[in-house]
Parts: structure tokens; sequence; C-alpha cells
């Protein structure tokens, strides 16, 4: 299986002239090809400068990170661009959807920027929206939709090109319970039925029992990882919860 992401050594140090905060010492993280990876921790622990890192927004001090095959941390702006295009899909708590756009021609926008033939377009479209259940809102705009229906498309445009990998950054958090369940298991099943290589940070057990494995961060380092393996999601939960409570805190004291 081929490994979509490796960083090595990988260390962030924000500040200067004496006065400096280390956000991740020396990290290593591998992830194979098709796997659904989330990151969790205490407030503080890295999780979002790790994804930063892996999302090519910011640079790590030292250390390398390859994705897909790509040394990122050695690429110019320029290149970055169109890595994120074309590698990349990203997932955000706050949607980011154009609100000129209606749900179709949202959901369209990256195949459009990479040029895709018209034919592909409308059909990967049709069927990313039937995974996500939103054929009756295509013609609809953003202003019109619900939050999860809002988040389910911000979910379909992320993965609709079929990026090397998902970058998913708290999915969950403006949510109700319903929603949340329906987008994460629309996630599971595109998952499941094409190996998208997703890596999610969430502050959220329920989230993180629909992941694969978990890496748990605490200042700046691996802390430890839990594999799901053929355990159930609900058992998978509760040993979450109890991976947290070892992190210093309860489930809603993670963020």
């Amino acid at each position: 299986m081929n490994t979509i992401v490796e960083a090595k050594r990988v260390k962030k140090v924000y500040g200067a002239k004496g006065q400096t905060y280390t956000a991740l010492r020396e990290f290593d993280l591998t992830v194979a090809q098709g796997e659904f990876v989330g990151i969790m921790g205490p407030s503080g622990a890295g999780k979002t400068t790790l994804l930063q890192l892996l999302a090519t927004i910011d640079r790590p001090t030292s250390g390398h990170i390859v994705i897909d095959g790509v040394d990122v941390s050695a690429m110019k702006e320029a290149q970055l661009s169109d890595f994120r295009r074309d590698k990349l899909g990203f997932l955000f708590q706050d949607y980011h959807l154009l609100d000129m756009l209606t749900v179709k021609e949202n959901i369209m926008l990256p195949l459009a920027l990479a040029r895709r033939q018209a034919d592909e377009l409308e059909r990967r479209v049709d069927q990313i929206a039937d995974t996500f259940g939103l054929r009756p809102f295509l013609n609809h705009y953003p202003a019109q939709l619900s939050g999860g229906q809002k988040q389910r498309t911000a979910a379909a445009r992320a993965i609709v090109a079929r990026p090397s990998l998902v970058l998913a950054d708290e999915p969950t958090g403006a949510l109700d319970s319903k929603s949340a369940t329906d987008l994460l298991e629309s996630l599971k099943e595109l998952h499941e039925a094409e190996r998208t290589t997703i890596v999610m940070v969430t502050h959220d057990a329920f989230a993180a029992s629909y992941c694969e494995r978990i890496v748990f961060i605490k200042d700046g380092e691996a802390f430890a990882e839990l594999v799901k393996g053929r355990m159930a999601r609900q058992p998978f939960f509760r040993k979450v919860l109890d991976m947290l409570s070892v992190l210093g805190g309860g489930a809603g004291d993670i963020v």
C-alpha cells in the first residue's frame, strides 16, 4: 500500500529573539493510502499546526513532509498553489462555500479549475451528490441550506476531484448531532467505496470513532495511538473517551 503522508522529525517554532514557542517537537506521522486518521489532543497540543503544515499553508522550521511522493517542505510557493489544487481537498468547520454559486456549481468548482471534460463534471457531481444526499438541493444556493446541508456540500466539493489527501479541520464542530452523524456516515461511505485518504482534526470523540486510527498529540509530541481494527464503533468510541481522560480532561475539554 502506498504512503500518502510521511512527516519526519517535523519541528515548528513560532517567534524569535528569545521569545519562542515550540508547537511541534520532532513529530513523525505516516498515513497510508486509503486510511481515515483522526488527530486529537488538548488545546495547544499542536493539532492545528500539524494540519496547517500538511495543508502547505505553513512550513516546518525543520524536518520534512512528503505528500504523495512529493517533498512539499522544499517546494516554492507557485508550485505549492498547483499542488494544493491537484492533490489536496479541504474541509473546514465554517464551510467556505461561494454564496453566488449553486450547490452543484460549488461542488463542481475543483473539477472546473482542473479543466475536466464536461461529461466528467456531470457524472462525478451526480455521483458525489447521491453519496452526500444532496441531489434535491443541487440548484439551491448556500443561503437556502441548513448547516448540515452546507457542510455536506463542502465535503462533496473537497472530495469530488479525488484528491490524494483530504484534510478536515473540526468538520462537525458547528453541526447538531443529527447533521454531524449524517456527514460522518457519508464520509465513511465514500471512504470505504473509494479509499479516500482523510486526516481529520477533531475534539469530538464521537466524530473520532469513525476513524480507523487516531493519533493523540500532547505538548507537540505524539502521545499515544489507537487503532480500530475490527472493533465496532461503539467500543472504539469508549476507548477514545478513556484516552481523552488520560490526556487530562473529558471529551468537552479536548479542543
